[in-house]
């Protein structure tokens, strides 16, 4: 699996009830808070930011754009 960077659009593996997130909320990494740590943003669809929270590696799912070559 790829490591998580700064910027990258990633997914929630589980529901955070106090949040109100659900398992495939789509996020970007905003902060990189340790190698396996992240700050990460969800928004909705016109961009206003639903939650900024602070989530590991194993919360999140790393979304690939680019075919592997």
């Amino acid at each position: 699996m790829e490591k998580i960077q700064l910027l990258d659009v990633v997914v929630l593996l589980s529901d955070i009830a106090e949040e109100k997130l659900k398992k495939g909320q789509v996020g970007t990494v905003v902060e990189l808070l340790d190698e396996n740590h992240f700050e990460v943003e969800f928004a909705d669809r016109n961009g206003q930011s639903i939650a900024i929270l602070a989530l590991s590696a194993d919360e999140l799912l790393k979304l690939i754009h680019e075919p592997a070559y």
